[in-house]
């Protein structure tokens, strides 16, 4: 399937349906047991247990995309540098170059002028695309 605007969204089921939900369960569990047991150090331990699996959670699927956000920032400087002789302008966020992956080579100038000059969010930037370029290596 080719890759465009309305399916360019990395979704995987087992971690964002799966594990989000029994991790949900699980701190709910966890919330009741300590209600319903009054505090006690066996509650507190679950409970800590519980919050410390949230945190590695969040940071697990967190920690892999500021990495590849710089990657990508990297790459699209240089992709920039060798199409135009100029690097990205310094106005642009991460979260608008990272958007720019998905133009074209002769989309790229143009669009990363006027993504700095109106500041675009990204999600207009993926909008304005006409011609769009892949990327299946995404976290």
């Amino acid at each position: 399937m080719n890759q465009n605007y309305k399916n360019h969204r990395r979704y995987h089921p087992l971690f964002h349906l799966i594990l989000s939900f029994l991790l949900l369960l699980t701190l709910v569990g966890a919330i009741w047991f300590v209600i319903r047991n009054g505090v006690s150090l066996s509650g507190i331990l679950y409970l800590a247990i519980v919050v410390i699996l949230v945190i590695m959670f969040l940071l697990i699927r967190q920690y892999p995309l500021k990495v590849q956000d710089r990657a990508i920032r990297a790459e699209e400087n240089l992709r920039h540098y060798v199409l135009t002789g100029e690097l990205l302008d310094s106005k642009l966020t991460i979260g608008q170059i990272t958007a720019l992956r998905f133009a074209s080579d002769a989309e790229l100038p143009e669009l990363s002028v006027r993504a700095a000059s109106q500041n675009l969010s990204p999600d207009d930037i993926k909008k304005q695309i006409t011609n769009w370029k892949a990327d299946y290596y995404r976290v």
